[in-house]
């Protein structure tokens, strides 16, 4: 039996990978390679010496979905694949409305053609809109500002119906803040491509001198700071996260949902001036007007994840900005 991997040579996805094949899991990793790359699957060898599968396919496609069905005995799915870039989003609503929808739907019907029930979703804070923190599974979610915070919530709504039509289906709703970092071999981090939309890998690029300066984006919230103020988590606990929801959908049935985060905010310039410290870099940095729909704080209630699940993050700010500048120093123009 294999744990599907939607997506999962991505960010998310591909430390996740190295999370399961570290605890002796068969994996599967289909992935169309939109904001992707092949090479992921030569560092996950190098790392693991394990050799995952790998399909190459888009989720909406429904053939392809099934013929993977039919091909590998999947006991479980962990579903990352989908369109992320918030700004994106809003230029190209029906872009996203689309992919991400249709690309669950079309997993959801080809696990049930063949007997699959547990499914661990990739959802986001966005979920909660403009709500005060520390920000509770239990607070109402909608309200988002952006169609890609929308398709989480939609999907989530479709989770949970899928749930209710059907006793036998197991799952997992996880609520990421803010993955940072990359794993301390340096071989896979976070990659985007042309200009980064997440504060981190920009830092790293202007660290480096692929970029001039990076623009914080207002210095006038209601913060300690006046930066906007996020919940920062390394993505080597989240990898951790979604094994331990994995493990929790294999022993239930039903709907849950559970932050990941760390339940501490940290503002923009506070992890600038980490990064600078802990790296002995200096990352040159201007003040912008705010940006539209931006939060000033948020940040995870994440007593649940622990209580339930067993889970907590352990890495500090610092491990994240090391981990981070590791992955760029020794991948300059990323993969």
């Amino acid at each position: 039996m294999a744990i599907l991997l939607t997506g999962g040579a991505g960010f998310i996805g591909s430390h996740t990978a190295l999370a399961l094949l570290d605890a002796d899991e068969d994996i599967i990793i289909v992935d169309n390679f939109c904001n992707s790359s092949l090479k992921v699957l030569d560092r996950l060898v190098a790392i693991t010496d394990k050799h995952p599968s790998l399909i190459r396919a888009d989720c909406c496609d429904r053939a392809a979905m099934n013929q993977l069905f039919r091909d590998f005995d999947i006991s479980a799915v962990i579903h990352f694949a989908g369109l992320k870039a918030v700004g994106e989003s809003v230029g190209k609503p029906l872009l996203y409305y689309r992919n991400n929808l249709d690309s669950t739907l079309s997993i959801l019907e080809a696990m049930r053609a063949h007997g699959c029930h547990r499914f661990v979703f990739s959802s986001s804070a966005t979920v909660y809109g403009d709500q005060p923190a520390p920000l509770l599974e239990t607070m109402p979610a909608g309200g988002c500002s952006n169609p890609y915070g929308w398709t989480k919530f939609m999907i989530e709504e479709i989770l949970k119906s899928a749930c209710q039509a059907d006793p036998e289906l197991s799952v997992v709703l996880l609520r990421y803040f803010n993955p940072i970092g990359a794993h301390p071999s340096g071989l896979i981090g976070e990659n985007p491509n042309g200009i980064p939309n997440n504060l981190m890998p920009y830092i790293t690029q202007v660290a480096i001198g692929r970029r001039e300066k990076l623009t914080v984006f207002g210095n006038d919230y209601d913060t300690p700071d006046g930066t906007g103020v996020r919940d920062y988590i390394h993505v080597v606990d989240l990898a951790e996260g979604h094994l331990c929801a994995l493990r929790y959908a294999q022993a239930h049935t039903g709907c849950e949902i559970f932050n990941l985060g760390t339940g501490h905010g940290v503002s923009v310039l506070e992890l600038v001036n980490t990064f600078s410290s802990v790296n002995h870099v200096p990352v040159p940095y201007e003040i912008g007007p705010r940006r539209a729909g931006d939060l000033a704080t948020v940040y995870a209630d994440v007593a649940k994840a622990k209580k339930v699940l067993g889970w907590e993050a352990k890495k500090t700010l610092a491990d994240m900005c090391r981990d981070s500048w590791n992955w760029q120093t020794k991948n300059p123009s990323g993969y």
